[in-house]
């Protein structure tokens, strides 16, 4: 079992790529802390990994949070005696032009993906430097690529992918191991809990869930590319594509990622 013993948080994982996440690393022998914001949802999840023989605890908390994120990493402490990886996953998107778009919205979505990944990180630095373990940011093609009228969502990711490469540099000599993952389209309820301009949730995918990856495939990813301590993966044949064009060709990019966006189910360029 390629991480039997050690101690795995994850944010947001009561749904998607998080608890896929937790269920990977758990049957790899992992001790698992999961976090989520509704107590129900993470008592589903919790059920779902003890069915499977996962040791796991669970912390009702809200990335975007300083001091839940300070008592998830106590609670994994107190409850397991260490951290070994974080998977920084808790996060929201938002789809709306920015001229709509109420600036609070802008600073939820910052909040919540970027500042819950600064949080979370913070708090659980010393005992995984301790550890020589593993830190890991759920990232997003768009950290590479900007995407119309997902102006927050954008710039959270973009921000994620900065900060991680410079904590990586920085703990260089410290053998910790710092992974950015950005997967493509993955069908989970990251578009359907997307925030509209007003803050509202968008409340269905604009896109066919049922051609993307699922967060089960995902996790298996991050979960060798953990193994192997990677610096970042990119998931997905379109994800690729996108990352490599928008470096060579960045204007035509501009084109045909417009293009796509507009031609969404119910797209506010309509």
């Amino acid at each position: 079992m390629k991480f039997k013993e050690k101690v795995v948080i994850i944010t947001g994982a009561t749904s998607g790529i998080g608890e896929a996440c937790a269920l990977a690393f758990g049957k790899e022998g992992a001790k698992v802390v999961i976090t989520g914001r509704s107590q129900v949802k993470l008592d589903n999840s919790l059920v779902k990994l003890q069915n499977h023989g996962i040791a796991a605890v669970g912390v009702l908390a809200d990335s975007a949070l300083e001091e839940d994120n300070k008592r998830m990493a106590e609670t994994a402490i107190s409850q397991f005696g260490k951290i070994d990886i974080l998977i920084n996953n808790a996060g929201i998107s938002m789809r709306a032009l920015f001229q709509d778009l109420d600036i609070e919205v802008f600073k939820k979505v910052m909040d919540i993906n970027f500042w819950g990944s600064v949080y979370a990180t913070k708090y659980c630095l010393e005992s995984i430097t301790q550890n020589k373990g593993s830190i890991i940011g759920i990232s997003s093609i768009n950290g590479y690529r900007g995407t119309p009228a997902r102006t927050a969502y954008t710039a959270s990711k973009f921000a994620m992918n900065g900060f991680f490469e410079s904590l990586r540099t920085e703990l260089l000599k410290k053998d910790v191991h710092v992974l950015v993952a950005c997967p493509g389209f993955t069908a989970s309820n990251i578009r359907s809990n997307a925030l509209l301009a007003d803050g509202s949730p968008q409340g269905a995918s604009p896109r066919d869930e049922a051609k993307m990856m699922s967060p089960e495939e995902v996790a298996e990813h991050i979960l060798n590319a953990t193994s192997k301590r990677k610096r970042e993966i990119v998931l997905t044949t379109q994800g690729k594509l996108a990352v490599f064009l928008n470096k060579w060709i960045p204007g035509i990019m501009d084109g045909v990622v417009y293009n796509q966006m507009a031609k969404e189910k119910d797209s506010p360029f309509k």
